[in-house]
């Protein structure tokens, strides 16, 4: 569901090309943004699918206003974007794009530092994916994240670039089924706690 969604997630002015997720508020950082030569460039970037554009123009202006964590999100998006044009030297390019821009801004909590090892997987940086395990490992992990990097590094060694659900990393109990399973509940929408972070980790890709 979250694919067929995508388009509506941000919009685009038709006059200057101004993307947010609600045009009618802006200022004027983003309007002097929108008005230069890098943002007008990447308007008119036929090579990229349109709907990668407009993410990666939010993702500008976000870096441009200091928000890079929100900027690597935005090229994230361009990156699914551009899985689903079959486009894989964009999506990899992009990935990496994005795992730089939420190690630029403040310091990633632990959600994102396990994100980044799903980003680097899926962009095929085998070892830099193994590193930022390892990283995760030697501080030492909370149950169930834990299992989420383990799963990550046998993807890893096995050069498997491909998407997987958060279920995939941990099977459930043949007690108590999955949400996943026929007949499970669904979690609530903005629920929060560690195993939700968990499932919007692997919700796409």
């Amino acid at each position: 569901m979250a694919r067929s969604t995508m388009p509506h997630w941000l919009q685009q002015c038709p006059n200057c090309g101004y993307v947010s997720p609600r045009i009618d508020e802006a200022d004027e950082a983003a309007s002097a943004i929108v008005a230069g030569g890098p943002y007008r460039a990447l308007l008119a970037e036929a090579g990229y699918p349109p709907l990668a554009r407009r993410f990666l123009c939010r993702a500008m202006l976000l870096e441009e206003t200091g928000d890079l964590h929100g900027a690597a999100e935005a090229t994230l998006h361009a990156a699914w974007v551009a899985d689903d044009s079959r486009k894989p030297d964009l999506a990899r390019a992009w990935r990496l794009d994005a795992v730089a821009l939420f190690r630029q801004g403040p310091r990633p909590d632990l959600e994102q530092r396990v994100r980044i090892v799903d980003i680097l997987r899926r962009a095929g940086d085998f070892g830099g994916a193994a590193a930022q395990a390892g990283e995760l490992e030697r501080a030492g992990l909370p149950d169930p994240v834990d299992r989420v990097v383990a799963f990550e590094r046998r993807l890893i060694a096995a050069g498997d670039v491909r998407a997987y659900t958060v279920a995939s990393a941990m099977p459930p109990p043949s007690a108590r089924p999955h949400v996943t399973h026929r007949g499970g509940a669904a979690p609530r929408p903005g629920s929060g706690g560690l195993l939700a972070a968990l499932r919007r980790l692997f919700r796409r890709r």
